[in-house]
């Protein structure tokens, strides 16, 4: 089990692509797995022939276990006879091993290949526990020694020796094969001359580096009550009247991350409600008409583009509390966090650099966003950095709600439903469009006055639109 970054210490295999006897080639992804913060896809970096699968699906794995073995070239499965016991009798090498057995690091590695998705050959010794409830370990009983019985140094080599490729781990591979991006002319930064992420897009679109932002935890989804039946994880009866379901994965990272922020940002909650009408108006001209033609136009686009024209009239809002620093972190860019219900739980991906799009641009990026979400796709990547975030309970019908802080935010607002109500309008009751807006905010950086000012703009962009062009 390859790390797939952020310090992540264990995956679930979701499902497998591949099974015993396939060709593979480098580049092609052979399993999905869930960490604690998104699904991702892990591609191989090697051609050969799939050797064993070491784990079935639905399985918690930790990082550095062996999870498929490659017969690269007709000799992969017997590498690790001499890599694991190098003075082993047959005997002991043909026995089950309960736990995964340490590496021997005498001397340098000659004529062994690399057995593992995104590993190169061991140079260092790993012992790691058995898991508990699991096998952890295949017994040899067809092989000289069997795959999963050597663990692994849980730095990502993704090459053999002498193999002349670059370092990177199986998601880089596969980011720079969907940009185009040859791993050989890129300057890697990360340790030991492994290539990251970020030079990979540096690579594939070189530009000036965006301001600097305060390091702060990865912004997860919020906290819902979602049916047993999105649960990818085996349920777990005790009798006909309960039935317990394993926390792990998404929904554990959430869970811990709710409680952070609830017990550590002093939450304050502000309510506003007011007449739409004009707004659902625009929306439906804007949908009839050429400038915005192929594009997603709804309410949520036009409730985002107010947000972000009142984060401009009120920066103060879109900030970070740096605890170690004792200070308070303004940011000059609003990455835009959106609320999107997927099959895992409600994630909460951001839209980089919001602030810089136009209309059409932010409806493609909405549109992107959120089919992306819905089909599990969504990168850990896509959900760090967020500076403020939406969440638009209203499509489930709900009025409004007091919503949680994603860690590293200072404010966050819920879209309560939108409703034909009656309401006083130019001195007469009429039936008008009505909705609430809930914002949340950090009130160690946020006070009331900015929170109310800041919701008041966005309820008065949204009750006449016209200031979205008089106000921007």
């Amino acid at each position: 089990m390859p790390d797939v970054g952020e310090g992540l210490t264990e995956a679930e295999i979701l499902k497998w692509y591949v099974q015993p006897g396939d060709t593979v080639t480098d580049g092609q992804v052979v399993c999905e797995v869930e960490t604690a913060k998104a699904a991702v896809e892990l591609p191989i970096p090697f051609d050969g022939t799939v050797h064993e699968l070491c784990f079935p699906e639905g399985t918690t794995v930790d990082v550095g276990q062996v999870i498929i073995s490659v017969n690269v070239g007709g000799e992969a499965t017997e590498a690790p006879a001499a890599e694991a016991a190098p003075a082993a009798t047959p005997a002991a090498a043909a026995a089950p091993a309960p736990a995964p057995a340490p590496v021997e690091g005498d001397g340098e590695p000659k004529g062994r290949q690399p057995v593992l998705v995104g590993y190169g050959v061991a140079a260092s010794s790993t012992k790691r526990r058995a898991r508990k409830g699991s096998t952890g370990t295949v017994p040899a009983a067809a092989a000289p020694v069997a795959p999963a019985a050597v663990s692994v140094p849980e730095q990502l080599n993704g090459h053999g020796p002498g193999a002349g490729r670059p370092l990177a781990k199986p998601p880089v591979r596969k980011l720079a094969k969907d940009l185009g991006v040859d791993l050989a002319s890129v300057t890697p930064t990360g340790p030991d001359g492994i290539i990251t992420r970020e030079d990979v897009h540096a690579a594939a679109a070189p530009a000036p580096a965006p301001a600097v932002e305060a390091p702060a935890p990865m912004p997860v989804a919020q906290p819902v009550a979602a049916p047993a039946a999105v649960q990818a994880a085996p349920l777990v009866s005790t009798d006909a009247r309960e039935t317990r379901i394993p926390v792990k994965g998404v929904r554990k990272a959430t869970a811990a991350a709710m409680v952070g922020s609830a017990f550590t940002a002093p939450h304050v909650t502000e309510f506003v409600t007011f007449d739409i009408t004009r707004t659902m108006k625009l929306v439906e001209e804007l949908k009839s008409g050429t400038d915005m033609a192929g594009l997603r136009v709804n309410p949520l686009l036009l409730i985002a583009k107010a947000v972000l024209l009142a984060v401009r009239r009120n920066p103060e809002i879109n900030a970070a509390w740096d605890e170690a620093a004792q200070e308070i972190v303004l940011k000059h860019y609003v990455n835009l966090g959106i609320a999107a219900a997927t099959p895992r739980g409600l994630l909460v991906p951001n839209i980089k650099d919001a602030h810089a799009q136009t209309l059409p641009e932010l409806s493609a990026s909405l549109s992107e966003l959120i089919s992306t979400a819905r089909d599990g796709k969504t990168t850990p990547a896509a959900m760090q950095g967020g500076t403020f975030t939406i969440t638009n309970v209203g499509v489930f019908g709900v009025d409004t709600g007091t919503p949680i802080l994603n860690p590293g935010e200072s404010a966050i607002l819920a879209v309560g439903a939108i409703k034909l109500q009656p309401w006083v309008h130019k001195g007469k009751v009429k039936p008008r469009q009505v909705t609430t807006l809930a914002l949340s905010f950090d009130h160690r950086l946020v006070d009331g006055e900015l929170g109310s000012k800041f919701l008041a703009d966005v309820a008065a962009i949204l009750e006449q639109p016209k200031r979205l062009i008089s106000w921007g």
